[in-house]
Formats: structure tokens, sequence, C-alpha cells
């Protein structure tokens, strides 16, 4: 696996489609090949009561919880890791810029980075820090969950409760995938009982 140092590898999709399960799988492979690894995970990431990165099937590697991309950069000077893992990068906090500046810095000492995270938001807006980091991947993977709906693939994970804060931590209670097709169908859908719902300013002078 000599072939992957200083190799920036991205798996991106939405909810569901894998993304974890193939982070936790390289961090596995690598450490098998006898490279010394490190898997981070965001503080915001809420969902499970221990710093363990978590797939949906219940499988885990352990995880470093770091606040933002300097917690990771005092921990590779600290550990020298041949190879880190990043799950849920979206949630990371700090400038986007600035994530990809220090990633860099990481492949330039000959670390490998193993990235996963949402490519969009639940409105199909793209996540800044992917969009900085896909085109500078060596090895870029979209993964695909299944749309709930028709059964082809999901292309975005559509939000199933009202908020319309960006960042609301969920599973399969928040949120569902859809394929472009049946989001833009829910979208409408939603729009109209937005509409049928609302009450008009002169409705309420008379």
């Amino acid at each position: 696996m000599h072939q992957y140092r200083g190799k920036l590898i991205i798996h991106t999709g939405s909810m569901f489609s894998g993304k974890t399960s193939s982070l936790e799988k390289e961090i596995k492979r690598f450490k098998i090949a006898g490279y010394k690894t490190l898997a981070f995970k965001p503080t915001l990431d809420t969902r499970h009561a221990v710093s363990d990165i978590i797939t949906h099937d219940k499988t885990s590697i352990e995880a470093i919880l770091v606040e933002d991309i300097y917690d990771i950069q005092k921990k590779v000077k600290t550990y020298e890791p041949q190879v880190i893992g990043i799950d849920e990068i979206q949630f990371l906090a700090g400038d986007v810029l600035e994530i990809r500046k220090i990633i860099l810095e990481f492949l330039k000492m000959g670390i490998t980075v193993v990235v996963a995270g949402l490519d969009m938001d639940f409105s199909a807006e793209p996540f800044e820090v992917l969009k900085e980091l896909m085109p500078i991947s060596d090895y870029l993977t979209k993964h695909h969950a299944v749309c709930v709906n028709c059964g082809t693939d999901a292309w975005v994970s559509h939000r199933k409760t009202a908020s319309k804060e960006r960042v609301v931590i969920g599973a399969q209670d928040e949120y569902e995938p859809l394929c472009r097709t049946c989001y833009t169908e829910a979208c409408e859908k939603e729009a109209q009982i937005i509409n049928k719902n609302q009450i008009k300013i002169e409705d309420l002078e008379n």
C-alpha cells in the first residue's frame, strides 16, 4: 500500500450511503498493513455517547473527539501517524480554507488523509469543506444510498422535520435518502403545504 502514502482519499455522498463504513474499512486496512493510524470525529456529531466512529451498521473504530482542524494538527504532531481518518468532516469547526491548507500540509508530510463527509446539506446545497477538498483529492468516491420512495440511487439527504437550521444531528428519525426526482417532488409538496397554511396580511386586517 506504499502507493497511498501522502494521498487524500475522500468518501462522500448522502446519509446512509456507506461513507463512514468505507472510512472505517480504509483505516482498518491501513492498520493491518502496518501503518500507524489515528481517527478523528468532530465534537458536533453527538449521535453517539462515545468518541468512537460508529457506522449505521453498528461497527466502529476508536476515534479522538476534536473541535477543529487545529486539534487534529496538535494530535498529529504528538503521535506522528502515517494515516489519519476524519469522519463527518462537514461538522469540523473552523475556516474552510484553513482546513484545506492544513490537510495539504499533512499530505506534503507524507501522511495519508482519509475523509468521509456529506457533499450536500438537506437543501441540496454543497458543504463548503467538501467543495474545497474534492478537486484536490487523489481518490474520490461518491456513495449512494437507496431512495426510500422509488429504490433508485439516492442523491441527497431529505430532512423530514420542519427545522430550517442547516445542521440538525439525526438519523432515520430526521432524514431520509431520496433521488433527485423524489426530492424535487417532496420539496414541491412541502412548499404547497406552507403556501396553503400562510395567512395573508389583508385577511388579518379585515
